[in-house]
Parts: C-alpha cells; structure tokens; sequence
C-alpha cells in the first residue's frame, strides 16, 4: 500500500481536545456502521473542527507560515524551514508546507464521513440537516485554507476508500472555490442562527465566510463578485442584531482570553480553552510571537517600520505591541532589551496580541493558552463590505470603515505598553475619512488585523507582493521574491514523489 493511500486512510483519524466540542475520540470512522443518530454526526463533526486547534494548523505552523510570509513580522531566528517562509523561496520539502497540509486533509475527511454517514440516519432534515451544515461548514473552512495557500489541489466530497482516490489529480482553483460556495451556501440555509459558542459554525458565520469567500474570489477585478461579497456583508451587517454580533467597545477584550468569551465580536473562532493536558490543542503563538525569557527574545517579530507605521494615539498600536518587559527584575523599554543575552533578542516592540492575557491555562512561556483565535470578527465583515463597496461605487462603504476607525478611538483597559493594566483614555486617533479608496481599506484591514494572519492572504488576492515585498516594503527588500510563482504554495513534493499527478494540470 502507497503512502498516498496510507494518507487518505487516515483522513478518518479525529482526536477530541476542544472545549466547547464534543470530547469523545472518534477513530477510523467509515460511515458504514458508525452512524445512527444525530449525536454521531455531531462527534465527527466535532472531530473535524478540532483539527484546525492542532499545533500543526493553528498551534503554531499554519498560522505562523501565514505570518512569516506577510510583510509584518519576520524571523529572528535561523531554522531553514521558516526561513524559506520569511524570504519566499519555499520548497515541496518544507515542513512547515507538509504538516499542515496533511492535517487540514484529516479535517476535511472528518467532514465528509460526517456527511456520509448522516445519510443513514434515519431522522427528518429539520432535525438532521442543522448538525450536517456544520460538516459542510467545516469542509467549506479547511478547503478555503487549501486553495487560497496551493491554488488548483484535489478535491474529495466523499470519504476515501475507492482504489480510484488513490491516483487523485488536481481541482483547478475555480471549480474548488465553486464547490466552496455551495458548502457555505447549503451551511447558511441550516444552521442556526445563534450558537451557545462562537466556536459552533452558526448562520452568521457561513455567511460571514461566503462574503470573504466572494471577496478573494474576485481578485482586483471582477465586479460579479465584488458585488456579491458586498451584498453577503451587507446582510450580516444588517441583521446584526438578530446574529448578537456588533463590534467589541474595546479592542483589547478581543485578545483576552479572560472575556473574549463575553464579546459579541467574534464570528467564528477556535477555542482553546480547558484542554491544560491535550497535546493536540498545544498552542504555542504567545510564545513564537511575544516576550519570553529574561532577555527579551522571540522567534517571529515586528520590523520597527511595521511599529512606527500605526499612528501614535491609536489604541490598536498599543494592543497590538509590547514596548516593555522585566528584564533581569527592571522594567525597561525596547530599546534596553538585553540583546547580548540571547541570539533571537531584538529591541524592537514584540507582539502582544497572544501574550498579554492568556488565561489560566497558560504554561510556561504562555504555552497552551486559553484563547479562543477569531477565525473571523464583525470587524472583518464591515471591511470587507467597506472594500467592495468601493469596488462597486456603493456610498456606504466610508460609513463602514469608520465604524472601524471610530471603535479604535475609544480606548479601554489594557496595558502602558508593559504589564501595568490601566484604563486608556479615548483619542482622536484614527480620524474619521472624508473620502475611500481601495487601498484605504487595505490599510485599514493590516493595522486593524495585524498578526492575525490574514495579511498574506490579503496580499495575494490583491497581487500586492511586488509592491509590499520591494525595497519600500516594511520589511525591505525580499531578493528572492518572484510574483511569478510565490503566491501558490507548492504542494509537498513527497506528495507529487507518489502521485506524479499531483505536479500540475
């Protein structure tokens, strides 16, 4: 039996470990024979989302890949894998590609034998079909990761199992990103529309995800599309009240895992809270990200252009950025970080957004955290709306970009810049815009989301990377930028090693 066959085997494989999930193994599941009642559905279901917390997606390699390869932060440290991330010259042998790769193929292979199986359930759609949205939600979730990352892959909507899969060649993008739409789109229709957790797929959620779906859909140009991320965004926006979303008061309690909980804010999100002994929802961001150690020192940090580019005054930059620590017993600034002490110390401002409120299950080094990651926030839905808006000549996308802005101005309890909390008072900063433009929205979309590792996807759906990777770039030059075939990942080349059709169509 090939590898590839040995992969597609173990697409069944789910470990339980999130908390608001059910927590129950689920096993090399076949949907012969396991499925007999809603509850089953729901435990592969659950085994499907949880993937997505494993440190090999959103624990750390995903998510810190996504990082590395925007114009925001950059690697302090000399591992060859993230590296290739940092400088965009990755090869089909990087882990950092294989990893998540494989495990976002056992998320989406959970799904469907969640889909599969609910067909022998024998209950009416009203009662069945809510739980099966949430399966073609979470298939819907992984396959966008996939296709915006690798561009044309294989696609799968059944469980594996025929000699068939086994020889699989690629999908192109735009039959994948069609099969995604009606994922979302049969999501929409069934889910409910408010869940006891935002890390339950809910109606708002696939809507939300359709809207940002059309928007990456339509490149820089494409008015269909434009037009329908704006209207998707437009009827979350509108129906606000009925989904219990609306913008957090303060930004801060967005990165705070002691109240994100309590936030209308989040959409979507991936909870890492009370798993303090599962491996599998080992979350290492605060420590890859933020302060550590006696020294001062991270893995993956802020150039001081990307600092310096938020305005003075304006909240966000203060949540977003650590500018002091105890050192050696001393609270000191950036500046006076001991960079002798380790080889990764910097004095730069580090990422505070994962290590200034980690909550109780934090270890050490803030490892195993109990955030709960916003996969997508009511923010993002005004933006998105705000941006096609522009595209399609609509009056109120200033409206929603503001809204944005005047948040920012509020202030809120957060921090001086070290770990002293104190109340910041409101600002004037950002200033409301007069006028928009795209590229007003795309800045407003990298100051508000900064590390939350939506900027490189932003960057290729904009076909940004010449502009942002030259040598006016925020983090200078990158030599070994090449627009011509750095925007798609490349598949793992043990992959193409065992399946040559795999190579390319």
């Amino acid at each position: 039996m090939n590898t590839y066959k040995i992969l597609l085997l173990l697409m069944g494989l789910s470990i339980m470990g999130c908390s608001d999930l059910e927590e129950e193994p689920v096993g090399l599941l076949s949907p012969d024979g396991f499925f007999s009642t809603t509850q089953d559905i729901q435990t592969a279901v659950d085994g499907a989302l949880t993937h997505a917390i494993n440190e090999e997606i959103w624990g750390r390699k995903l998510s810190m890949s996504l990082l590395l390869r925007s114009d925001m932060a950059e690697l302090m440290s000399g591992q060859p894998y993230r590296a290739e991330m940092d400088m965009h010259n990755v090869s089909g042998d990087n882990e950092m590609v294989y990893d998540p790769w494989i495990r976002m193929w056992l998320g989406i292979s959970a799904a469907n034998n969640a889909i599969a199986g609910a067909e022998s359930v024998g209950v009416n759609e009203e009662v069945k079909n809510p739980v099966v949205a949430q399966a073609y939600f979470a298939r819907a979730f992984y396959y966008f990761h996939l296709v915006r990352l690798f561009g044309d892959i294989p696609y799968f909507d059944s469980p594996a199992g025929d000699e068939a899969d086994f020889s699989v060649g690629l999908t192109s993008e735009s039959e994948v990103y069609d099969n995604i739409i009606s994922d979302l789109q049969f999501a929409k229709t069934w889910l409910p529309t408010t869940v006891a957790s935002r890390a339950i797929p809910s109606k708002a959620a696939a809507s939300s995800y359709l809207a940002l779906v059309y928007l990456t859909r339509a490149g820089t140009s494409d008015m269909t599309y434009f037009q329908l991320a704006f209207d998707e965004a437009k009827e979350v926006i509108d129906n606000k009240g009925e989904y219990q979303l609306d913008l957090d008061p303060d930004f801060q309690t967005l990165f705070n895992a002691n109240k994100i909980d309590n936030s209308l804010e989040p959409i979507f999100a991936l909870d890492y809270n009370s798993v303090e002994a599962e491996d599998n929802a080992y979350d290492q961001t605060a420590p890859m990200t933020g302060i550590r150690g006696d020294s001062g020192w991270s893995v993956i940090v802020p150039s001081m252009a990307v600092y310096d580019s938020f305005e003075d005054g304006d909240y966000r930059k203060n949540v977003s950025f650590q500018t002091e620590a105890t050192i050696n017993e001393t609270l000191v600034d950036y500046t006076q970080f001991d960079i002798s002490g380790h080889e990764h110390a910097a004095n730069r401002p580090y990422i505070a957004k994962y290590t200034r409120y980690p909550g109780e299950f934090a270890r050490g080094d803030k490892r195993a955290t109990s955030h709960n990651y916003s996969m997508l926030r009511y923010a993002e839905v005004l933006l998105i709306a705000a941006e096609a808006g522009v595209e399609i000549g609509s009056p109120l996308a200033l409206g929603y970009l503001n809204e944005v802005r005047t948040r920012a101005r509020n202030g809120g309890e957060s921090t001086s810049g070290g770990y002293t909390e104190v109340t910041i008072a409101p600002s004037t900063v950002p200033a409301n815009l007069a006028s928009i433009t795209v590229a007003d929205v795309l800045e407003e979309r990298r100051i508000e989301l900064a590390f939350e590792c939506k900027r490189w996807y932003d960057i290729k759906r904009r076909q940004l990377g010449d502009q942002v990777f030259g040598s006016t770039g925020l983090e200078g030059n990158k030599s070994d930028w090449n627009s011509g075939v750095d925007y798609d990942t490349p598949i793992p080349q043990e992959e193409i090693d065992r399946n040559p059709n795999l190579g390319g169509l």
